[in-house]
């Protein structure tokens, strides 16, 4: 169903408790007839559930809060609208700011680059996406190039594609934080569906 992403030099991410260990596969499923029409479902390739998002209604941003299994609230994912270019944030359960990702102008194709500070080392880091987003199809980048990501609707197979048209799987590589990435992905689908 997947493919092997080779291990991260250095671990990266936010939090410790979701990097994967093993090359992972993780599948996001919007929840179509939800009332706010911004929920999913974040779980492994073997339905193992990782994370809970629920989309608030009448929100400025179309803000989502991200919970764990136990619903513990982890953070919120939000566009700031004051910017040139689209602009998401996450932001802890206190209102801080903790990580931004820049939607970047290109002639083909999209390109949007995420900083933050990893866990425990404090390391800044950037990555970027990059790939043909409308098929859903694309990379996440370390700035040395390693693929810590990558998003692929193909991974998913036909009937998971007729029952639910808005999933797809994500790769994980080893090292990276899972959280982190599904992150990338929903602000991913939000401008997708803006246009």
């Amino acid at each position: 169903m997947a493919y092997e992403l080779k291990p991260l030099p250095a671990q990266i991410g936010v939090f410790p408790q979701y990097i994967a260990s093993q090359t992972e596969t993780i599948v996001l499923k919007e929840k179509v007839l939800s009332l706010s029409g911004d929920s999913f479902d974040v779980l492994l390739a073997n339905g193992q559930p990782l994370l809970k998002v629920k989309g608030k209604f009448f929100t400025l941003g179309s803000r989502k809060s991200v919970y764990d299994t136990a619903g513990t609230h982890l953070f919120d994912i939000y566009r700031e609208i004051m910017h040139v270019h689209t602009t998401y944030v996450l932001e802890d359960p206190k209102g801080n700011k903790f990580f931004e990702l820049k939607n970047n102008i290109q002639i083909f194709g999209t390109s949007a680059t995420a900083k933050f500070a990893t866990h425990g080392t404090g390391k800044l880091e950037s990555l970027t996406m990059k790939g043909n987003f409308l098929d859903t199809r694309g990379d996440i980048k370390d700035d040395t190039g390693h693929v810590v990501a990558r998003i692929d609707r193909k991974l998913l197979n036909a009937r998971q594609l007729l029952f639910d048209q808005d999933s797809y799987g994500v790769v994980v590589a080893p090292g990276m934080d899972m959280a982190i990435v599904a992150a990338m992905c929903i602000c991913l689908d939000d401008k997708t569906n803006d246009k």
